[in-house]
């Protein structure tokens, strides 16, 4: 039998702390989170959200973070062959 457990989520600049309930979905465990988080993430039902651990805890994030570091990678790669791709655009 799956024991369910509940995860609290603290962000501290902020001063908001949202508990998070654990409940069983069918064969796996879902979370449910409060309307008023899930508005601040602008996701809704159906959406993929991230979990990365930090050094303060676990993150909840709508923004895939490996996306994020190639995104950064393409735009330093953007500005560094600016000119090429000015040609390429032609």
């Amino acid at each position: 039998m799956l024991s369910l457990s509940v995860l609290t989520f603290v962000r501290t600049d902020e001063g908001l702390v949202t508990t998070i309930k654990l409940t069983r979905v069918g064969n796996s465990v879902g979370a449910i989170l409060p309307k008023e988080v899930l508005a601040r993430l602008h996701a809704g039902a159906g959406d993929t959200l991230y979990l990365t651990e930090s050094p303060d805890g676990y993150r909840i994030t709508p923004y895939d973070p490996e996306f994020a570091a190639q995104a950064a990678a393409a735009e330093k790669i953007m500005k560094r062959r600016r000119a090429v791709l000015r040609e390429l655009a032609r």
